[in-house]
């Protein structure tokens, strides 16, 4: 399975995927995905604990954050019409809470939970079909990722910090995190309420005005392929709202970045066990980045948004061979770096990516798909026979659901 997602092939399913590797039918890799006694959840606990421990260098940061698969049927489990920032607004769709595990060395997607919106969790005929398991209750995003970071500490993954975007900043994750012993970096919306040192009462737009002239920072918060970017940054000092029973109170402030032509600001919670400085909480905050760069190449090279499944069971078993795969690369590009940065290596060159090390994958390890005569035609025949099959199916059923009961 994950030498067929790495293949190049145009679409990857059970479909394209057994004809590349040489099967007669799907059915065998369908099979896998539905009905096959493994356990999908040991799977990538096995491979995130492998990423953790070649990416660990003392400063790692766990991301929490979400995607989207748009689908064409609300049969999918979880598929809903819900909001989404990457369809980039409502639409029918499923949405997964992923988290991320990120350190000077690289990043990969170490956890996933499928979110069952609320209309669905209610819905007794959506569950029957789609196979939600009768513990699987609606849950929050937040709380998804709560669950997510507790899977992880159960690895012995460790972090000194958490990071995550505005939809994970409430109170209830940020002090779950406290409690996890972790700091955070979250990103909260303009109105979002905070109590300054004084005592008074303000969102973060205001509080971003009492920031005297002379405390903004302009300073660099990484390189793109345009260059350079430097943004002005503050910090200001904020009362916890978060403090859990018997935890010492901390340090906690409000950290605000505004671009520097046109003004616009955003803003950042951070809480931290101990003092920390400015470039400390921007290179947290940068690092949530990662994420995104993470759903964009696992779904990209692995596959990850391509898996034609309806049923609970099914997504989760996809989603974990395609985070074997996307993990693999990702630890193979860190090494990479690794190795080349301590030679003689041309300096002319771009550290190598994920995309460029599956190139080189196809062409030297992965075999190619199979691509024999017979092999085809045999397979040309299957499809149509299957489609054939499908056609009568849908015209019994159409036939039965429009006869007078």
């Amino acid at each position: 399975m994950v030498r067929g997602l790495l293949m190049e092939l145009e679409d990857h399913n059970c479909w394209t995927i057994a004809e590349a590797v040489g099967h007669c039918g799907p059915h065998r890799l369908q099979h896998f995905l539905s009905r096959a006694v493994w356990d999908d959840q040991r799977v990538a606990d096995i491979a995130s604990a492998w990423a953790v421990s070649h990416l660990d260098d003392g400063d790692g940061v766990l991301i929490v954050d979400e995607t989207a698969d748009e689908k064409s049927s609300g049969s999918a489990a979880g598929a809903a019409r819900q909001y989404s920032g990457t369809v980039g607004g409502v639409a029918l769709c499923q949405v997964a809470v992923t988290l991320t595990y990120a350190t000077g060395r690289g990043h990969a997607l170490i956890g996933r939970a499928l979110y069952l919106p609320e209309g669905c969790a209610a819905d007794e005929e959506h569950r029957e079909l789609a196979g939600v398991p009768e513990e699987v209750m609606f849950a929050t995003k937040p709380q998804l990722a709560g669950t997510l970071l507790d899977r992880a500490q159960s690895l012995g993954i460790r972090a000194a910090f958490v990071a995550g975007d505005e939809v994970y900043g409430g109170r209830e994750l940020r002090r779950g995190i406290r409690q996890r012993g972790m700091g955070y970096v979250m990103a909260v919306r303009a109105n979002h309420a905070l109590t300054t040192g004084s005592g008074r009462t303000v969102t973060a737009a205001a509080a971003a005005r009492m920031i005297p002239h002379h405390a903004w920072h302009r300073m660099r918060t990484g390189s793109g392929t345009k260059g350079t970017r430097h943004y002005d940054w503050a910090m200001l000092e904020v009362t916890s709202d978060d403090t859990p029973g018997g935890h010492a109170g901390g340090h906690s402030v409000l950290l605000a970045r505004r671009h520097r032509y046109t003004g616009t600001l955003s803003f950042y919670r951070c809480w931290t066990p101990r003092a920390v400085s400015l470039s400390r909480l921007i290179a947290i905050a940068v690092a949530r980045w990662r994420v995104e760069e993470d759903h964009q190449l696992a779904k990209q090279v692995a596959g990850l948004d391509a898996g034609q499944v309806i049923r609970w069971r099914s997504w989760h078993r996809w989603t974990a061979i395609c985070l074997l795969a996307y993990i693999y690369l990702a630890v193979a590009v860190a090494v990479q770096r690794q190795q080349e940065a301590g030679s003689d290596l041309d300096a002319g060159l771009i550290p190598v990516t994920v995309p460029e090390l599956l190139r080189l994958l196809r062409d030297i390890v992965i075999p190619p798909p199979r691509r024999d005569r017979a092999h085809r035609l045999r397979w040309s025949a299957w499809r149509r026979r299957h489609q054939h099959r499908a056609r009568q199916a849908h015209r019994c059923w159409n036939a039965y659901a429009e006869a007078t009961p």
